[in-house]
């Protein structure tokens, strides 16, 4: 069987286990064809437990309208926020620091992302997150 050919990659963020056909996942689908409600249950799926997360996705549309997709870690800056209590991240980060997350929650998190992080090493992981809370006006402490 020969392998079919891709017509287009979908990139979005959607809340764990709230995929419906409203915005944005409705128009980014129905324009190449794609059967939205089997998307949405198959995502909601796939991301029940991880409810308040929002979870990005690739979706690889075929040319027969079939579609594959990977649900990717959440971003950081929504483990850092959850991690340290916070409703959104500091407007002027650098002067104000608005949370504070430990040493370990830190480590937890890049674990959490290594696999979607580009490099294989715990301590640069851990270096890339807390470069992501000190530019969200999170402090970390040892």
């Amino acid at each position: 069987m020969a392998k079919k050919a891709i017509k287009a990659q979908i990139k979005l963020h959607v809340p764990a286990a709230q995929a419906n056909p409203a915005p944005p996942v409705g128009p980014a689908l129905g324009q190449h064809g794609v059967n939205i409600m089997q998307f949405c249950k198959q995502f909601n799926d796939q991301t029940k437990g991880k409810d308040g997360l929002i979870l990005p996705v690739v979706i690889n549309v075929y040319e027969d309208r079939t579609f594959t997709f990977i649900i990717k870690s959440p971003p950081s800056s929504v483990l850092l926020k959850r991690a340290a209590n916070l409703a959104k991240a500091s407007g002027i980060a650098g002067k104000e620091i608005i949370g504070k997350v430990t040493r370990k929650q830190i480590e937890e998190i890049a674990r959490q992302k290594m696999q979607d992080l580009n490099t294989t090493s715990l301590d640069k992981a851990i270096k890339i997150v807390m470069g992501t809370a000190r530019s969200m006006g999170i402090a970390t402490e040892d």
